[in-house]
């Protein structure tokens, strides 16, 4: 995949999450109810702001040990991970039932992935070592926070995963932060500043107004009937 110019990523830093979301609504490329992970999947460390990312997938289980000849990750691992572009972000479908027994995430692994260009991972399993992680500048999204990596192990690599109602696929374009995790159409993501200015527009009036003096009820009726008809 063509990665977009480092100047779109940026500007896409300096949105929160649902500001990319309302922003996006403008093009009306996707029903509303799509394209963003469910509640269940947490931030963990607010403070780090705004993550954006291109998507490696994996699929794990931790429940049973994996079988004879098979490694917590497998030897094409690295490999896999750097086919995506800068900046990646791991996106991990945890296939256990209930998910989140084992946490592949952890010191170690946040280390090791921080190396090769990733800025965070997105799990509907667990992730651990919170107070090693967080000062790395890693960004943990989960469903839970667990003790052990239990069994662990990658089962699948780079196929589409499902994490928080939403699939992904390999080199899809990643936007997260304290709200939760939202997918940018990648041939939308140069424009999603147009779209948030056009947003823009509309809610200050209506804030504008809603914080005015001359405020009435009537007056926010015909105004938010002007605007959004």
């Amino acid at each position: 995949m063509e990665p977009l110019e480092p100047a779109v990523l940026d500007g896409l830093r300096k949105y929160n999450t649902p500001t990319i979301a309302n922003a996006i609504e403008v093009f009306d490329v996707r029903p509303r109810n799509e394209g963003f992970m469910r509640p269940e999947i947490r931030c963990i460390f607010p403070s780090l702001g705004v993550m954006v990312g291109y998507a490696v997938t994996l699929k794990i289980q931790s429940i049973s040990p994996p079988g004879k000849g098979a490694a917590v990750l497998p030897p094409t691992h690295w490999e896999d991970v750097m086919k995506v572009p800068a900046p990646r972000v791991i996106v991990v479908e945890d296939l256990d039932e209930p998910a989140g027994l084992g946490s592949l995430w952890g010191e170690v692994n946040a280390n090791m992935h921080k190396a090769m260009g990733c800025v965070g991972a997105i799990t509907n399993g667990s992730v651990r070592d919170l107070d090693e992680v967080e000062p790395l500048g890693f960004h943990f999204f989960a469903q839970h926070i667990a003790v052990s990596h239990a069994y662990v192990h990658i089962v699948e690599i780079g196929t589409p995963v499902r994490v928080g109602g939403l699939t992904v696929r390999p080199g899809d374009l990643m936007h997260a932060d304290r709200h939760g995790v939202t997918n940018i159409p990648l041939d939308l993501a140069a424009r999603i500043p147009e779209g948030v200015k056009t947003v823009d527009i509309m809610e200050r009036q209506i804030i504008n107004y809603s914080q005015s003096p001359d405020f009435t009820v009537e007056g926010l009726t015909a105004l938010w009937t002007r605007l959004r008809p």
